[in-house]
């Protein structure tokens, strides 16, 4: 509730064009992103909270989007149910695929595990590169921008956000705090795709798939090494 509001709150503050404002307001609201285990363990947060958060945020986020995007873009044409259907198949059906196979075939769900990660990686990052491929020149053209330091606001603010209600339990407040701030990109893309194609909300995105981990991975290890130091 708080990352969207801040994201609402950032687009009044700052002069956006409309395509920046809705790719923020996208971003805000999809969270889960299976990225958030890499951080963890580079943090050296709670590794099981860790991933019990990120299977909780993206199934959270199937029945978020399509309710609450619509109220947070008035006067934007988004179409609840192409949201739903398209997380649907992506995310809430490879999960419960995966979760059945390890509950009834645990040996060979191990085995395939560090496969289907190496799949899922390639994958995600053949999507990234040919995104930032065919938009190489919006892309540059945000650097700089109104909507470029939006963006810092948005990750530094999503961080405090999460560090701030997660208590004091520092492997704890780890989690929540990258929990809070990695937003699920490869959701924001699809979302973005299907709902607001040939503007400049899917390059915004993708610039956000770059800040993103520029800001988190640092954050991970000098949070890892103050752990590391404190034991």
């Amino acid at each position: 509730m708080l990352v969207p509001l801040l994201a609402y709150g950032i687009t009044l503050l700052l002069p956006l064009d409309q395509p920046l404002q809705i790719g923020l307001i996208v971003l805000s609201t999809v969270a889960g992103a299976p990225f958030l285990v890499k951080e963890v363990q580079a943090a050296k947060g709670d590794l099981s909270l860790g991933v019990g958060l990120m299977f909780l945020l993206m199934i959270v986020t199937i029945l978020y989007v399509p309710i609450v995007l619509p109220l947070l873009l008035p006067g934007v044409e988004v179409n609840p149910w192409d949201i739903a259907k398209s997380l649907i198949v992506t995310m809430l059906i490879p999960i419960i695929l995966g979760l059945l196979i390890k509950a009834n075939a645990a040996e060979d769900a191990q085995h395939w595990a560090p496969v289907m990660n190496k799949v899922a990686s390639v994958a995600l990052l053949l999507m990234l590169v040919t995104g930032l491929g065919l938009n190489i020149a919006n892309i540059i053209s945000l650097i700089g921008s109104w909507g470029f330091l939006a963006l810092i606001l948005f990750v530094v603010g999503s961080l405090l956000i999460g560090f701030v209600l997660a208590g004091s339990d520092p492997a704890v407040r780890s989690v929540f705090g990258l929990g809070t701030a990695q937003r699920n990109v490869a959701a924001a893309i699809l979302v973005s795709t299907l709902n607001f194609p040939g503007t400049m909300t899917i390059p915004y995105v993708l610039v956000a798939s770059i800040v993103l981990p520029l800001i988190l991975i640092p954050v991970a290890r000098r949070l890892g090494n103050r752990s590391q130091s404190a034991t």
